[in-house]
Parts: structure tokens; C-alpha cells; sequence
């Protein structure tokens, strides 16, 4: 079972998998959210048969998670792996699509985005996958990897101001910026990883996604919003 907590003087710890029709609840706080999550939904329907295949069930990844998410705040999603805390990052990317429910970023729904409006908004939402070794292009150096954003969205980085941007990223990381030629494979398992976010970082988003695994009740999903 998924719980989601908050870093504030008090802690706020609720259970995700619950419906949660509001968060009316929640305590006071300054300004409008970043990004507001109501009864979220994701099943995974269970199919039969190979010419004629017909649904017979469904796995419930994700079923009525509600949150909001402020300025400044880290919120983590807390729970055993397969709880569907990883299905809950991909649906706020639109990776997955939703069954029901709405993601609103800056108060526009962003499930009912695509083209190049929902391009906009993964600009300021991005994400840092779990796994550092198959997240990671073995056959790119670490400055195309952490520069590929810029690919996506020049208007962020202009060609000729890249590798200084990149070489800061590492940096901002704690790597050494010289290792901007080197491979995926050249790093240890933590350097990879402060690879993934330094790439996630790469666009300054307004909020970040990142997803872990463990057998343990104590795994999170942490989404950090800039400050």
C-alpha cells in the first residue's frame, strides 16, 4: 500500500491507493499548486484468447491517488515495490495515459494536452528513471546524454553554450565536468545515476519526477518542485 508524505514542520502521511475526493483537508499554504493530481486511475486491463481476445480483469496500478503539490515542497509516494508508484510518474508525464481522473500543472489538465502544448509542459515537469543502467544510452558520452534536452527544446540552450551548460550540470551533480566524453559504462552505479538527474535537471524544470524501487515498506517516489 502507497502512502504519500511531505517534507513540512508537521508531517502529513495518507494512503494513496484511497480515494481522496478533495484536499480540502490539506493545511493552508501560499499561492496556487504547481501541479494538482485528483482521482487518478490507471488499470491495466487482462485480456484472453489470441484472434478473438476479450477482457476478462484488470490490474489496478493506480486507483484514486489525489494530491497537491506546492512550491518549495518535496512529496514522496511511499510503499512496497509494485504499488504503483513509478505508474503514478509516468501518468504525471503522460508516459501512460490515464483511465480516469486529471493532472493539472499550473491549473490547465495536462492529460487533455498533445502536440506541442504537452511538449511546453514536459518541459517543466521531467523525470529521473530508477534503473541508471538502462536509462542511459551505452553508446552516447555523458555530455550527448545530459545535452539531449537541448536537442528537444534549443530554445533552452543555444548550440554554441551546450557543452558549458552541460559541464556545469555535472558539477551541480558532483561530478567532474571532464567527464563530458566519457561513457555510461566508464561510471559507477551512483555516478550514473547523478548522470539521470543531471539530465532531469537540464531544462530547469518547475517540478521533477523520480522513481525507486524496493522490497521495503520504506521505498518513495520523490517529485521536488524548484524553489
Amino acid at each position: 500500500m502507497a502512502e504519500l508524505k511531505k517534507d513540512e514542520a508537521q508531517s502529513e502521511v495518507v494512503d494513496a491507493t484511497a480515494e481522496q475526493p478533495e484536499a480540502a483537508s490539506a493545511p493552508a499554504r501560499r499561492g496556487e499548486p504547481i501541479l494538482q493530481v485528483r482521482n487518478l486511475v490507471k488499470h491495466f486491463p487482462l485480456t484472453q484468447g489470441i484472434l478473438f481476445r476479450r477482457k476478462i480483469g484488470a490490474v489496478k496500478a493506480v486507483d484514486g491517488v489525489s494530491f497537491d503539490l506546492y512550491k518549495g515542497e518535496t512529496l514522496g509516494i511511499v510503499g512496497e515495490s509494485g504499488c504503483g508508484k513509478s505508474t503514478v510518474a509516468k501518468l504525471l508525464m503522460t508516459l501512460e495515459t490515464a483511465t480516469s481522473g486529471e493532472v493539472f500543472y499550473k491549473g490547465e489538465d495536462i492529460t487533455r494536452l498533445s502536440g506541442r502544448a504537452l511538449k511546453a509542459v514536459r518541459r517543466n515537469i521531467q523525470m529521473v528513471f530508477q534503473d541508471p543502467y538502462t536509462s542511459l544510452n551505452p553508446r552516447m558520452t555523458v555530455g550527448d546524454i545530459i545535452g539531449e534536452p537541448f536537442d528537444i527544446h534549443p530554445e533552452v540552450a543555444p548550440k554554441g553554450d551546450r557543452r558549458r551548460r552541460v559541464q556545469e550540470l555535472l558539477d551541480v551533480v558532483g561530478l567532474n565536468p571532464e567527464y563530458i566524453n566519457r561513457y555510461p559504462h566508464q561510471f559507477s552505479g551512483g555516478q550514473r545515476q547523478r548522470i539521470g538527474i543531471a539530465r532531469g535537471l537540464a531544462l530547469n524544470p518547475r517540478s521533477s519526477s523520480a522513481t525507486s524501487r524496493s522490497p521495503r515498506s520504506t521505498s518513495r517516489c520523490r517529485r521536488r518542485s524548484s524553489t
